[in-house]
């Protein structure tokens, strides 16, 4: 069983940063890659980011060079670093993985980008 937790979104102007955690339960952290996903208004839900068990990175081009990834095993916790934000960043914002062959999802934190 895992669970994970969302959080630090918010309202933010274009062009500022905002920092998501995703904090995840259970022991089998370390092993266990995590993606980013988003989901706006209207829009099926988008993979924004992943990272591996062991630290390897991808990006949706959309987020290339304004977002990174990272992970803390000694926390538990994966981040997403988001800077240069733009209006269509606007979306709630979850972490996902797979364990077993069954998805996990977060209940997502909403980013709002305001022009």
């Amino acid at each position: 069983q895992v669970q994970l937790v969302e959080s630090g979104g918010g309202l933010v102007q274009a062009g500022g940063s905002l920092r998501l955690s995703c904090a995840a339960s259970g022991n089998i952290f370390r092993i266990i890659p995590i993606t980013w996903y988003r989901q706006a208004p209207g829009n099926q839900r988008e993979l924004v980011a992943v990272i591996t068990s062991g630290g390897s990175r991808n990006y949706v081009d959309s987020v290339k060079g304004r977002f990174t990834i990272s992970r803390d095993n000694a926390k538990n916790t994966v981040y997403l670093q988001m800077n240069s934000l733009k209006p269509e960043d606007t979306a709630v914002y979850y972490c996902k993985t797979d364990w077993v062959g069954r998805p996990y999802w977060g209940q997502g934190t909403q980013v709002t980008v305001s022009s």
